[in-house]
């Protein structure tokens, strides 16, 4: 495969600064959410081993773990999904890609970019929809569990899912770019 293959440049996480200053701090960005991310699957791991633990040893469940988990799923993976795009490791059928690159790679450009536009489109609307939830939440102080045994706020786990839907359609869109730039620059 040759250097500007799309398979070859997929391999790269993050641009050089020098080189592309708003993709490297885009780069940097989404990859401290994925790390942050990262963290929360290792603590709701150890809750949700602690709550197993009590619950069937101690009959001393920790309350609250169900409620917590759910949220937690969620914005997991609005804190890892612009790392995701960026490193272009979506789900997708790699073998049709594959097959495309060996007869007209441009057209794999092509195609990485109407998938990373699509990508965009839906998380700028995902962003629309979460955002009035989001003041919602914030003005009404909204919180999820049960008042006077378990309650935690909404407005960190809304406030993840717009901050991530934000930053993976900009991610998505930066995808676009180098796309094009690459079908561009890519010889017959």
């Amino acid at each position: 495969m040759s250097q500007d293959s799309p398979a070859s440049r997929g391999q790269t996480n993050v641009p050089k600064f020098a080189d592309a200053p708003f993709g490297a701090v885009l780069g940097t960005i989404a990859a401290m959410m994925s790390s942050f991310g990262t963290l929360c699957i290792g603590g709701l791991m150890v809750l949700v081993v602690a709550d197993v633990l009590g619950r069937n040893f101690f009959n001393a469940p920790i309350t609250g773990v169900s409620e917590i988990a759910a949220r937690t799923v969620v914005a997991i993976v609005f804190l890892q999904i612009a790392a995701a795009i960026q490193q272009k490791r979506l789900t997708r059928a790699d073998f049709l890609v594959r097959r495309m690159e060996k007869s007209s790679p441009r057209s794999v450009y092509m195609l990485e970019a109407f998938f990373a536009l699509t990508g965009a489109a839906v998380f700028l609307l995902i962003c629309w929809s979460s955002w009035p939830k989001l003041v919602s939440a914030w003005q009404s102080a909204e919180y999820f569990g049960v008042q006077g045994v378990f309650t935690i706020p909404t407005t960190p786990f809304r406030a993840i899912t717009v901050f991530g839907a934000a930053i993976a359609a900009l991610s998505a869109l930066y995808r676009v770019l180098e796309e094009i730039r690459s079908f561009r620059s890519h010889k017959p």
